[in-house]
């Protein structure tokens, strides 16, 4: 009983996290157009996932990525700048994640505030069942090497970047805030600065009602054209399954569920556990002490605010410097404020901005 019990509270608290992501952009309060700031430079790419090729779902390997450069990056041709790789959350690429975090005006307020001039890259990170989960899996593809290494090798081959570090930031929200401190812990080498934005997927819980027809409907899907039809928190089954229980022995899909003719897969769910960021951190303290400035932020009134609070308290346990802020509002209502206020001058403090950085 109590596996089953914990395999529908971690259903329920993957759907409950996620499944907010579905208002965002008609709940988000977008700040004022600050006076006199000058316009950001847009480029539309595509870059190559090596990382990614050869998945077994078929999701794309050219992926679309959207960087905001700086308005002085064409007048002063010698000028190199520090990245921040900000990650969307799930249901929602990268193109969908401007609208809700109002970018290029709120990247445009943040330095005409007073923030330094930095570069801004949006990778996509949309899947089948929509979203990675910024994972490593066959099924899928190593979307953790594929913002670790592809991306960020990528910008700095292509754009006149600080290439080291301390000059770049991760930040992320929902989603993209578990992958934010999923691959900020494994990854120290790569980022020097992390931002955690109410993350979901910390940890699994213990509780949750059954739901008999969803696991009906989740056993009956064969294509991806299935999946498309799914309710959306049938879907984040899917997407976490991908992520979590790849199985390259189980077409079409290529996953595992951890519910199987009504019965309860322990050892799926154990993978699923493996991967909540509680569950493994102990394992990258010193990794995450490599770190110049984290921050998280998460709102008074979202679900996440639970275990974003957990996660604070183990930094505080192994004394890992970091600021935690729990401000008024919910999943989705301050994202553009948050991007614009706290984000972008987080990042502009505490990045480096020289050639060679202490």
């Amino acid at each position: 009983m109590r596996t089953k019990q914990l395999i529908q509270g971690t259903t329920l608290s993957l759907a409950l996290a996620m499944g907010l992501a579905l208002t965002a952009q008609v709940t988000t309060n977008v700040p004022q157009v600050v006076p006199g700031a000058k316009s950001v430079i847009i480029d539309h790419i595509k870059i190559h996932g090596t990382a990614l090729e050869g998945n077994l779902e078929g999701d794309a390997v050219d992926r679309d990525v959207i960087v905001f450069l700086p308005a002085s990056y064409r007048s002063e041709k010698r000028r190199r700048y520090p990245v921040v790789y900000a990650l969307h959350g799930y249901s929602i690429g990268a193109e969908q994640w401007t609208h809700e975090i109002h970018v290029p005006q709120t990247i445009e307020g943040a330095f005409a505030q007073g923030a330094k001039e930095m570069i801004v890259v949006l990778p996509d990170s949309k899947t089948v069942h929509n979203g990675s989960m910024y994972s490593s899996s066959v099924t899928t593809g190593d979307f953790e090497k594929f913002i670790s290494h592809d991306v960020v090798t990528y910008i700095d081959t292509h754009y006149r970047t600080i290439p080291n570090r301390e000059s770049r930031g991760l930040v992320g929200h929902s989603m993209g805030g578990y992958g934010a401190i999923r691959i900020g812990m494994k990854h120290p080498d790569v980022f020097g600065s992390l931002y955690i934005m109410s993350p979901c997927c910390l940890s699994a819980r213990t509780t949750g009602p059954a739901n008999a027809e969803m696991e009906k409907s989740l056993e009956a899907v064969k294509t991806p054209e299935d999946s498309a039809q799914l309710p959306f928190f049938a879907r984040t089954q899917l997407a976490s399954a991908a992520a979590w229980s790849p199985d390259p022995k189980n077409p079409p899909l290529y996953l595992d569920l951890p519910m199987k003719d009504g019965v309860p897969q322990p050892e799926v769910l154990a993978k699923w556990a493996a991967n909540a960021p509680l569950a493994f951190i102990d394992q990258y303290i010193g990794n995450l002490k490599q770190y110049r400035a984290i921050a998280m932020d998460v709102g008074d009134q979202d679900g996440l605010r639970v275990d974003a609070g957990k996660l604070r308290d183990v930094f505080d346990k192994y004394g890992i410097p970091n600021g935690f802020e729990l401000y008024s509002g919910t999943h989705t209502s301050a994202v553009a404020d948050r991007f614009q206020n706290h984000v972008i001058p987080f990042f502009s403090k505490n990045l480096c901005f020289e050639a060679v950085c202490k």
